[in-house]
């Protein structure tokens, strides 16, 4: 397989000139699966192991290979098996805050030209959560399309409330309301899927991701599980891979994500509340908080209500996240290098 058809192209080539060493050559990520790496590139797919060098070099686990990274690989054992000796960097990303109490980062994927945002318009709809997911997306420098599958659940009214609730909202990506039961929308779908780019999937458990997947390469290539008696899926992916379709283009499947936490996303936030940071621009202080300050713009626009009242609400929430988990981890790494400091003068003043 060539590598452009693997989604490489000028820019990675420039940045691939500045890392490559002899007898090593490129190759994308995959999969991971606790730290085993699946990569693939013109020798065709095989397993690989970080080199010691780069696994213990790391100040973060977000800066370990993640599915979807290009990487400089040594092959061995006539390409049975390979060494990762670097990983370039990153045109796009999609991450978030790591799921429980750790306050670090948890990459998704990398390199992504285009992210599928995927809600149900039965029981997982849930405009906030949209919030959230358009905030990592453009955080990494990603435009995302809604799609609002399993629309063969609800009546075309029904669906049409759901669409003007979003646009209501104040989202306005582009959305591609898709059945894979009835295959409406899945041509349009896959008209949106260019050979060489890469594309992602991203929701909760159960939306029809996987079931998206085989219908559009025509065979159940991946494992669904049954869809309970209320029409809510289950769970069925259970680690984030790289898709080749047929028709060239790629994609990542991914588990579905029970948190969504946030972590210093605030060029994310201003981009998917574009209204709000429009209407920033008009306030009497340059740094305002838009809380009680007064000629606030933003405030008065939702006292007028031309704002509504639950996204100004969301945008609050999860700028108040984004930043206390920031200066958390900020405050983490600052004592991780000052430990590690210390370790080292301790090993230093023993040897003498």
């Amino acid at each position: 397989m060539k590598l452009a058809e693997l989604g490489f192209d000028d820019w990675f080539e420039a940045h691939a000139a500045e890392r490559l060493h002899a007898g090593q050559t490129m190759a994308r990520v995959t999969a991971v699966d606790r730290g085993a790496y699946m990569i693939r590139g013109k020798e065709g797919q095989c397993s690989a192991e970080l080199v010691g060098r780069l696994r213990f070099a790391i100040d973060s686990t977000a800066d370990l290979p993640c599915v979807g990274d290009w990487v400089c690989v040594q092959y061995h054992n006539s390409g049975e098996n390979a060494v990762i000796c670097d990983v370039l960097p990153r045109r796009t990303f999609l991450r978030r805050k790591q799921a429980g109490s750790s306050i670090d980062f948890q990459m998704i994927a990398a390199n992504v030209d285009t992210p599928f945002i995927v809600q149900s318009c039965h029981y997982d709809f849930n405009l906030r959560r949209l919030d959230r997911y358009l905030v990592m997306a453009r955080d990494g420098k990603t435009t995302p399309i809604i799609i609002l599958s399993k629309i063969d659940l609800v009546t075309p009214e029904e669906r049409a409330v759901l669409i003007e609730r979003i646009r209501q909202s104040g989202v306005t990506a582009e959305l591609l309301p898709l059945s894979s039961a009835t295959g409406e929308g899945v041509d349009t779908f896959q008209e949106l899927l260019v050979p060489g780019r890469t594309y992602c999937l991203l929701g909760s458990s159960g939306v029809g991701k996987t079931t998206l997947i085989n219908h559009i390469m025509g065979h159940d290539t991946f494992e669904t599980k049954p869809v309970s008696v209320t029409g809510e899926g289950t769970h069925a992916t259970t680690r984030r891979q790289l898709i080749a379709l047929d028709q060239g283009a790629l994609l990542v499947d991914t588990p579905g994500m029970r948190e969504l936490g946030i972590l210093g996303a605030g060029n994310g936030i201003e981009a998917s509340f574009s209204d709000i940071h429009d209407l920033s621009e008009q306030c009497r202080f340059a740094d305002c908080t838009h809380t009680s300050e007064p000629g606030c713009a933003v405030l008065m626009s939702a006292e007028a209500g031309d704002l509504s009242e639950a996204r100004f609400k969301s945008y609050h929430k999860l700028k108040r996240e984004s930043e206390f988990n920031e200066m958390s981890y900020v405050d983490r790494r600052k004592k991780d290098k000052a430990f590690g400091k210390f370790i080292k003068t301790f090993k230093k003043n023993t040897k003498e």
